[in-house]
């Protein structure tokens, strides 16, 4: 049997489960890797292995990741270029879960001669929403938009904001705050977070949508010349945009995002009751015909294997999982940059870890 060796660099909420799944599974031996004592040890007394390393040192995480096939980043966006390139120097497949425009660019140069495969922002947005909206746009014969739209979000919220924080802070923030990729009349252009708002509604709930930065990956550059508009929007319940604008605009936390950060995590509760909404349309022209195609998947927390996970965990850990599955099956290229939209949906979903996605409602 093919049996893959992962190090996983982060212990945190999403390393955990990638890790659970990939000590789970026939095809696969995984180490993890931090310099948190209490994250591995909470690991290791699940049977997992775990190395204490400083990820702020290059060298010496080259060094531990020596002799794995491949490296799977689940640390903060901003330790993505160390991380890549300490892959890179151990000769090891790279993945990680980035939105960060920036951190996306250094693994796109690392990428440049490898003779492994990097493979950045593998996750639900961008991610496993670029593999759908690539899907929905190969079913047409001329393109001409393509609307992702995806929602993390508690059950059931209370407070004004209608949310809760389900995953990472910095990330969240970054969302909210930096340039959003788009295709525009047929043009790549950066537009601005929290506009174009727009509502919509899904099994009877009300959602609202508007520009987010990151979600969209290299999807709009690829289908730049094939699409006239292409776009990613954030999906929360209604009232939440007004209330973005109040605080990083008329009270100038865009500029304070240290401040925003722990507004963030001192007001707002975590949950574990929450949902994943991607909601997927496309329209162009198919057999002569004007037509509309959408995708639509939904995921909520629930247990695998005896343990709780949430939707956001179960879909972000689903979306890395999948295309390393690929990887090692032969399926996408071993070397040099891939691109969500280089992933075949139907090959993804066939995984064992895509199939976690199964319990969501896809629309034909």
């Amino acid at each position: 049997m093919d049996v893959w060796t992962i190090a996983i660099v982060g212990a945190g909420n999403i390393g955990r489960m990638i890790a659970a799944l990939l000590h789970g599974s026939a095809h696969y031996s995984v180490t993890v890797i931090d310099r948190d004592v209490a994250g591995l040890a909470a690991l290791a007394s699940d049977g997992i292995r775990t190395a204490q390393v400083d990820v702020t040192d290059e060298a010496a995480l080259a060094g531990a990741l020596k002799g794995h096939d491949a490296v799977i980043s689940a640390a903060p966006f901003f330790l993505t270029p160390q991380i890549a390139g300490a892959a890179k120097s151990a000769g090891a497949h790279y993945f990680d879960l980035t939105e960060d425009v920036a951190a996306t660019r250094a693994v796109q140069d690392l990428a440049e001669g490898a003779e492994t495969g990097f493979m950045p922002q593998c996750g639900l947005a961008p991610g496993f929403v670029g593999i759908a909206g690539a899907d929905l746009a190969a079913q047409f014969d001329e393109l001409d938009t393509l609307s992702l739209r995806v929602g993390a979000l508690p059950l059931y919220p209370t407070n004004a904001l209608k949310y809760n924080l389900t995953w990472s802070t910095d990330g969240l923030i970054n969302e909210y705050c930096n340039p959003c990729t788009a295709l525009v009349d047929g043009e790549l252009r950066q537009l601005t977070p929290l506009e174009d708002l727009e509502a919509l509604a899904l099994d009877g709930v009300n959602y609202e949508c508007f520009n987010t930065s990151g979600g969209l990956g290299t999807l709009a550059e690829t289908l730049k010349g094939r699409a006239r508009r292409v776009s990613y929007r954030t999906m929360r319940y209604p009232g939440h945009c007004a209330i973005l604008k109040l605080l990083l605009h008329d009270l100038g936390l865009e500029r304070r995002r240290d401040v925003l950060k722990d507004i963030f995590e001192t007001a707002l509760p975590r949950t574990g009751q929450d949902v994943v909404l991607v909601y997927c349309t496309a329209t162009g022209m198919k057999d002569g015909m004007r037509r509309e195609r959408s995708f639509i998947n939904k995921t909520v927390a629930r247990q695998i294997d005896g343990r709780h996970w949430s939707a956001i965990q179960i879909t972000t850990a689903a979306g890395i999982l999948a295309v390393v599955d690929l990887m090692r099956m032969g399926k996408l290229p071993s070397a040099g940059f891939v691109g969500q939209e280089q992933v075949k949906l139907a090959d993804f979903l066939a995984t064992e870890f895509g199939a976690l996605y199964a319990p969501g409602n896809v629309t034909e």
